[in-house]
C-alpha cells in the first residue's frame, strides 16, 4: 500500500501552463466576467489568449484560458471563484 504521508500534494510541477475551460450561456457580459475573475487570480495572463467557441446551437459559450499556474491554493481560489459566478455554468 502506498505511503500516503509521503505522496506529493500535486502531481503539477509549478509554475506551469494550465488551461481552464469555462462554459456558460451564450451573454456577452460572460467573456468580460471570466476575464475579470482570471485576471484577479492571474494578473500576467494575457487576455489576446482567451479562446472562445459558441455551441453549435449557439445558445452556450466555452472559454479556455490557459495561465500560468504558480500554485494549487492558486488555481484552487480560481476555480471557486469561476464556479461560484452565476453566468459560469461549468468549469473544467
Amino acid at each position: 500500500m502506498p505511503d500516503l504521508a509521503q505522496a506529493p500534494e500535486s502531481l503539477l510541477e509549478f509554475p506551469c501552463a494550465f488551461p481552464i475551460k469555462i462554459v456558460g450561456l451564450s451573454d456577452d457580459a460572460l467573456a468580460q466576467a471570466v476575464l475579470d475573475v482570471v485576471l484577479r487570480h492571474a494578473p500576467d495572463y494575457d487576455a489576446a489568449c482567451m479562446e472562445m467557441r459558441a455551441s453549435s446551437a449557439g445558445k452556450y459559450l466555452s472559454l479556455t484560458c490557459t495561465i500560468n499556474a504558480t500554485s494549487r491554493p492558486q488555481l484552487d481560489a480560481l476555480y471557486r471563484e469561476l464556479s461560484s459566478h452565476p453566468l459560469a455554468k461549468v468549469v473544467l
